[in-house]
């Protein structure tokens, strides 16, 4: 029993599966470690330059690894890591002469805050690189409907390509809501509509009474691509796409 055990783990572990169902695991607890660096450098260096409150995190760690106090500031440096918006900056920063100065260790500090975001969104990028390439291989027809790290998130939720396959159109849409349902089963309530699918752009940008038509619609054609990366291995997306596509403007169109 044990021998054969050891047998169906080695088997498990030889797929693709678990690999990206690590990388998107990382992924996204980066992303929490990200956004926690992000706060601790804006709330610390907003204390010398707030007005840099509101950039991204990329360019914020730009501007403070080159940017030590007032009289180091240029607008083509403001301008080359925020865009049309470092003009502005430049003005706000340029007629503020009353601000506090940063010390040394300080600042040296505040430089490795920094470097860790550009780090951790470096990491960020191979990983996104290397899901891209992998999902793609593992859930072609899936990856071509949808975006591949909601495609990985679904994998991840599922736990295998095999196991992704078995699941109706109902349970795909609901994977990654599973807190709400269990929420709603035990004290009542409305049911979730969906749970990853959420991060699809489509149903970010519909109304309230779409996205629940939009993630049924989806999730459909979803389970259909899955049964065919894990059984068929036949490439039919592209027909679910058109079918998709032709569903998405009905709903769109639809005011109800």
């Amino acid at each position: 029993m044990l021998a054969e055990s050891r047998e169906e783990v080695k088997i498990a572990y030889s797929t693709a599966d678990h690999p990206i169902m690590q990388a998107i695991s990382t992924y996204k607890e980066i992303d929490k470690v990200k956004g926690i660096v992000y706060e601790r450098m804006d709330e610390w260096y907003s204390i010398y330059f707030p007005e840099l409150q509101g950039l991204n995190a990329e360019a914020y760690a730009e501007i403070v690894l080159n940017m030590k106090d007032s009289e180091s500031v240029t607008q083509e440096m403001l301008e080359k890591a925020a865009g049309a918006a470092g003009t502005e900056i430049f003005k706000r920063i340029i007629g503020n002469s009353t601000r506090p100065k940063i010390g040394e260790e300080e600042y040296k500090a505040l430089r490795e805050l920094a470097k860790t975001e550009k780090d951790l969104t470096e990491l960020q990028n191979t990983l996104d690189k290397y899901i891209g390439e992998s999902v793609g291989k593992a859930l072609p027809n899936v990856t071509y409907l949808i975006e591949p790290k909601i495609a990985a998130e679904l994998l991840l939720k599922a736990g295998s390509v095999e196991r992704l396959a078995t699941f109706p159109a109902s349970t795909i849409q609901l994977l990654g809501a599973e807190k709400a349902l269990f929420k709603h089963l035990k004290f009542g309530g409305r049911p979730p509509k969906y749970g990853v699918l959420f991060k699809l752009p489509q149903l970010g940008n519909a109304s309230k009474k779409q996205r629940g038509r939009l993630a049924r619609a989806y999730a459909t054609k979803i389970s259909i691509a899955a049964r065919a990366d894990a059984y068929s291995k036949r490439f039919i997306a592209d027909k679910l796409k058109e079918q998709l596509d032709k569903t998405i403007a009905v709903i769109m169109e639809s005011k109800d």
